[in-house]
């Protein structure tokens, strides 16, 4: 059994932060459960391009609000506390916080820990493990 609590992981490695957002990875490829779970802050008045070409993800906000814009048609899609979007087509996208939002993420393929978008918006496939 494998049990971590989102404070004890926020003070380590498994804590990603970049400019718009930051990650608490709390469960990782290494972990041998095929997917990662993540709790994810996206921070206010921002936009992350985002185009997983390499993973599936599924993303639950939990509180705050923000849009989603694909970029193939242009459509947003409003995120409220208990929406769930999924990326099921590597949809290229624009992700928007009005507010402070935080998500509950699941990928698949599940991430190594140190993830971060290039610059097209895309996770690699295989990254530096959290040590």
């Amino acid at each position: 059994m494998i049990v971590r609590t989102l404070a004890d992981c926020e003070q380590s490695n498994r804590k990603i932060v970049s400019e718009t957002w930051d990650s608490t990875r709390m469960l990782l490829k290494d972990d041998k459960m095929g997917f990662s779970f993540h709790i994810t802050t996206i921070y206010a008045n921002t936009e992350t391009h985002i185009w997983y070409q390499n993973h599936l993800e599924s993303v639950y906000c939990i509180s705050g609000e923000g849009e989603i814009e694909t970029i193939a048609d242009g459509k947003i899609y409003p995120i409220a506390p208990g929406t769930l979007y999924i990326l099921d087509q590597h949809d290229e996208h624009l992700l928007r916080g009005t507010t402070e939002m935080q998500m509950a993420c699941v990928f698949n393929p599940p991430l190594n820990g140190k993830e971060v978008h290039d610059e097209s918006g895309v996770y690699p496939l295989e990254a530096e493990p959290v040590a």
